[in-house]
């Protein structure tokens, strides 16, 4: 994963967002919410500002209202009683009490909108309440989440910059290595430049690597010089025996080139190997992580593990497969002959022998205890017989309901098989 760069629009300066940059959009959050809850606070104050100006007037209005009414009611009713008190003064009075019920009424009915107004309000402050406590837990979720994917990309930061320390460290190891050496070749080498020492030392990590992964497979790396791929896995099962060989060309460049491919199908069939991969930096602009292209495998260096553990458990199945349909023909012919072989034939006489004695023993204790459970049943019969004429002769001299003379419970069948 490539790092998230910042470029300056004015001088074109590139930079990596680090803590200040994320205190700062703390703060600006922080900043934007304290503004929209002032905001919200004033509004509502405006509102039960223009409320209680607005119940103040309706109230003076009433009482306003009332008292004129009042007023009027009363100097008709002096009128009235000034013309014809004894006649028309039950009539004022109801016209009076109807007054007051009418003035009751719409006093409930203000008091009723009044009520309803302040449950409309009450709604509006739960339904701003609600706003703000969903705005604060969004504002969580977002934090979280923006700590969590800074703390994936400098994890992976710390990962990738480990894995360059690991190939600097191998790199330098290398190059003293070389110097102590061949003082003389290394300095033609730094000439042309650290292409070549790269993938060298790359190279003997991922030999490392195979042999530390792999320990009962044989790695073979081709010297330099030698035409061919980089480095020779023979995969080894439990018993030692080959299932397969695994082919690695090592790259370490800036592009990817086409042309290794086929140079590495060439290689894999002049060494009769079943699986070709190349370990490369860059990978083909149509592919963004490890995949398989025109019958070659191409990963980078942090993927080769799982990939050199899933090819090599392919070759072990297909081995144990290809090793299961040898000399099936002669399984075959084997399995046939021990079966019409007389070897077959006493064992299975001497299994046959033994179940028909075993048969007949069963036969015998069924036959003999058959005859026994028979002279039973007749004993049996003739004692309920015996029993039921002395119970016919009782019953006849004492009653039915004298003596209880039942050998079986009462309704209980009998049951002679």
């Amino acid at each position: 994963m490539a790092d998230f760069i910042i470029h300056c629009p004015n001088c074109n300066h590139q930079f990596e967002p680090g803590d200040s940059i994320r205190e700062e959009v703390q703060r600006e959050l922080r900043g934007q919410m304290v503004d929209w809850q002032k905001k919200k606070d004033e509004e509502f104050r405006q509102k039960e500002q223009a409320f209680q100006q607005q119940l103040q007037l309706k109230e003076e209005e009433t009482s306003k209202k009332i008292a004129a009414e009042k007023k009027k009611l009363e100097e008709e009713l002096k009128e009235s009683l000034r013309k014809n008190i004894s006649a028309d003064f039950e009539n004022q009075l109801k016209m009076l009490q109807e007054a007051d019920k009418e003035k009751e009424e719409k006093l409930k009915e203000a008091r009723k909108k009044e009520l309803e107004f302040l449950q409309k309000e009450q709604a509006l402050k739960t339904k701003e309440e609600e706003l703000e406590l969903s705005l604060q837990r969004q504002l969580i979720e977002e934090r979280e989440k923006l700590k969590e994917q800074l703390a994936k990309e400098e994890a992976e930061k710390l990962s990738i910059k480990e894995q360059e320390y690991q190939l600097r460290m191998k790199e330098m190891e290398k190059q003293i290595e070389d110097q102590k050496k061949l003082v003389e070749e290394m300095r033609r080498k730094s000439e042309q430049g650290s292409m070549q020492l790269q993938g060298e030392v790359q190279e003997l990590m991922l030999e490392a690597l195979l042999q530390t992964t792999f320990p009962f497979d044989k790695i073979e790396e081709v010297g330099k010089g030698v035409r061919g791929a980089d480095c020779i896995q023979t995969v080894r099962n439990q018993f030692g025996n080959e299932s397969g060989k695994i082919i690695y060309e090592s790259k370490r460049t800036k592009d990817f080139a086409n042309d290794w491919i086929e140079k590495l199908k060439t290689d894999m069939r002049n060494l009769g190997a079943d699986v070709a991969v190349i370990v490369t930096q860059a990978l083909p602009k149509d592919m963004e992580r490890f995949g398989e292209k025109d019958g070659v495998y191409i990963c980078t260096f942090a993927e080769v593990r799982s990939v050199a553990l899933l090819l090599r458990n392919a070759l072990l199945k297909i081995a144990d497969a290809k090793k299961s349909q040898e000399n099936k023909g002669d399984k075959m012919v084997m399995l046939y002959d021990y079966l019409i072989g007389s070897e077959f034939s006493e064992q299975w006489k001497a299994i046959r022998e033994g179940f028909m004695t075993m048969k007949l023993s069963i036969q015998k204790e069924r036959d003999a205890m058959e005859k026994l459970w028979k002279a039973r049943e007749k004993q049996l019969e003739k004692v309920l017989l015996n029993a039921a004429h002395i119970k016919g002769s009782i019953e006849g001299i004492a009653g039915a309901d004298a003596v209880n003379l039942n050998l079986l419970e009462d309704n209980e069948p009998l049951i002679l098989e």
